[in-house]
């Protein structure tokens, strides 16, 4: 997403070449990530940021026009890791693929942080919003695909709306770390892949699919 990002991040007041001026910036940009992680967007302010890195607040001004662009530059080529991964329907055992998916998408989700600072900043970043949008209506277009592929090969509950179904995947998905930090308890992603392959395929067709799986590791 370049152009996105380039309208997101924008220029930054001085880019540092220099190995000391890059390790000031690196410092600011992992104090920043730390305080976002812990007090969230609103709470931090330019000043802690410097502070927990310890330079001056002009020095963070040098570096970054505000703590929106130092907050840009962590998302930066990462926006489209918060988001659901694409299943793979036509596979012989979509549960066990899905629920390996999803394993993998909330490690990298834990990896990067910033759990608290995304929904916070939707409602208030109109830039951001219309950024992660486009990137979500993507991965529908592409997970309604697969879903329309299943289909005309026979495998999905005949009379669903796969759009409607693609949606309610998303909002599952996304759902998931909430829920973690809710309950405290960590995201059964076989669970929620046996949940969302229930609303795709019907018992039948599953079950098919496990077992020519099963014959195939013979």
């Amino acid at each position: 997403m370049p152009d996105h990002e380039e309208k997101l991040v924008g220029e930054f007041p001085f880019v540092p070449k220099q190995e000391r001026a890059q390790q000031k910036r690196n410092a600011l940009i992992e104090s920043g990530y730390a305080l976002f992680n812990t007090k969230g967007y609103e709470q931090t302010t330019a000043k802690e940021i410097a502070a927990h890195a310890g330079v001056a607040t002009g020095t963070f001004y040098r570096y970054f026009s505000d703590k929106r662009q130092l907050l840009m530059s962590l998302l930066e080529d990462k926006l489209e890791k918060f988001l659901p991964p694409e299943p793979s329907w036509m596979t012989n055992d979509p549960e066990t693929v899905l629920a390996s998916l999803l394993e993998a998408h909330y490690h990298r989700r834990n990896e990067l942080g910033l759990q608290r600072v995304l929904p916070e900043l939707m409602t208030k970043d109109s830039e951001l919003a219309e950024v992660l949008g486009v990137a979500r209506r993507k991965i529908h277009d592409r997970m309604l695909s697969g879903l329309k592929q299943a289909s005309e090969s026979g495998l999905t509950w005949p009379d669903i709306d796969l759009d409607t179904v693609t949606w309610a995947i998303m909002v599952l998905v996304e759902n998931g770390l909430e829920r973690q930090n809710q309950s405290g308890k960590k995201v059964d992603c076989q669970e929620l892949a046996r949940v969302i392959c229930r609303m795709v395929f019907p018992p039948e067709v599953l079950e098919h699919l496990q077992k020519s799986e099963l014959e195939n590791k013979e």
